[in-house]
């Protein structure tokens, strides 16, 4: 998203050179990332905690938004991806099990079960059906507890997306499976498994499994940006996502977990090397890749109901990110774009929120019937030199970022026109939807 300014950082001030290291400062300037933090705050934009870390050493650690405790945790989503990929490739490192193998071999009754090899389910190359789609009846039973055949059965009473190996798309029966056939393998539960294998080998002093309803202990709780204020979502039941998503973490214990596989402390180099080798199709085998062509990084993004979670390693500079957000209304990943970008002291602006006035004569252009693909369907209108957005009959009042760039401040929505007009992206955190005028 293109954004107002509010101050350009170059690669003068600040940033003394780190050689060796793909750019990262030896002294990172607290200065400028807590700038970036105090704006979100302030626009009621983002809640959570971010730590950097290089070498293993905390360089920059902070929360953000609502008072919570430091020492909060928060629920990881997808990231739980990677505890179960690293204890797969365990296997795969002690011949216990091989990419090559095939479903079949565990659950002979998902649809094209013979067809589907480990390599496969880690690539999310699968095809078989998601458990957490809609047509299950997702949104009715997440917050209760699931048997292991209950959750299996929503898989095998859907037809394939796709033949397997035909493509790749994201799919969290994957991981179930995979974290269901470490169970077959083991004889042992998935909590006592992870809890053994990573976070008691590791000492991760905040990392746990998910097994209980509701948030407990020092968990975060979530909220939602709605009318003006700050509203606690609903907790899933996370047991129910398995392997797939039910870890709760800190982003200091990220940042630990992270940088202890590509130290070699749980898989081989070659392990390694596959989780993170990146296809065509940008989809890895067990993690996807960050950062851009000067500075490759590799991790997991997480997320659920509410919460948001990015995980992130840079090998040549030894840097790790860690970020958990349980309140994300500004995207994490313009966020993380500029964390990033202020790591490698590479020029950077930083967003500002504050509406700007802009001329009738620009905003008149603008107005007029934007429909999009899905049937949405919305009218803009000039009202008392302001646009004004209607859908369904209800009005979005839009404060202009500058002539082209505008935010809803009651429900935290961002609109995006082009030059012309004539197309309207409207999105925030969780969905973006891309509309084209009549």
């Amino acid at each position: 998203m293109k954004r107002i300014l509010l101050l350009a950082l170059t690669f003068l001030g600040g940033f003394g050179g780190f050689g060796g290291f793909g750019g990262f400062a030896q002294t990172i300037d607290r200065a400028r990332l807590d700038s970036l933090f105090n704006v979100l705050t302030a626009a009621n934009l983002a809640i959570g905690r971010i730590t950097i870390t290089q070498n293993g050493k905390t360089v920059y650690e902070r929360s953000f938004g609502r008072d919570q405790a430091a020492d909060a945790t928060y629920r990881i989503g997808s990231i739980t991806k990677v505890f179960t990929a690293v204890m797969i490739y365990e296997l795969i490192d002690q011949k216990k099990l091989l990419l090559d193998d095939s479903l079949s071999e565990f659950f002979p009754q998902i649809p094209n079960a013979g067809q589907i090899t480990i390599a496969e389910l880690l690539g999310h190359r699968s095809g078989i059906a998601n458990f957490t789609a809609t047509a299950t009846g997702f949104d009715n039973w997440k917050g209760r507890a699931q048997t292991h055949d209950q959750l299996v059965g929503y898989i095998t009473g859907q037809s394939p997306d796709f033949m397997p190996g035909a493509r790749a798309d994201y799919n969290n029966s994957n991981y179930l499976l995979l974290g269901y056939i470490l169970e077959s393998v083991y004889q042992r539960s998935y909590k006592e498994l992870v809890t053994e294998k990573i976070i008691n080998k590791l000492g991760l002093q905040h990392t746990y499994y998910g097994d209980h309803t509701g948030f407990q202990g020092k968990e975060a709780a979530s909220y939602k940006y709605f009318d003006n204020k700050w509203q606690e979502e609903k907790a899933v039941y996370l047991d129910n996502f398995g392997g797939a998503g039910a870890m709760i973490s800190t982003s200091e214990d990220l940042c630990q977990f992270i940088r202890a596989i590509f130290d070699g402390k749980f898989i081989s180099k070659a392990s390694v090397a596959r989780m993170t080798r990146i296809g065509k199709d940008g989809y890895g085998w067990g993690m996807f890749s960050f950062g851009d062509s000067l500075h490759t990084g590799y991790g997991h993004n997480g997320k659920t109901e509410g919460f948001a979670s990015s995980m992130q390693y840079y090998p040549a500079a030894h840097l790790a990110i860690g970020y958990c957000t349980n309140g994300e209304v500004y995207p994490k990943d313009e966020i993380l774009d500029d964390v990033i970008k202020l790591c490698f002291h590479e020029p950077v602006v930083l967003p500002s929120f504050k509406p700007v006035p802009v001329a009738d004569s620009a905003l008149r252009p603008l107005t007029g019937t934007y429909v999009g693909d899905n049937g949405l369907q919305v009218a803009v209108s000039l009202v008392n030199g302001g646009l004004v957005l209607a859908v369904k009959g209800q009005p979005f009042v839009l404060d202009a970022l500058s002539e082209r760039e505008f935010h809803n401040t009651r429900y935290g929505f961002f609109f995006d026109f082009d030059q012309d007009g004539k197309q309207l992206v409207v999105h925030d955190a969780a969905v973006t939807y891309w509309l084209h005028r009549q």
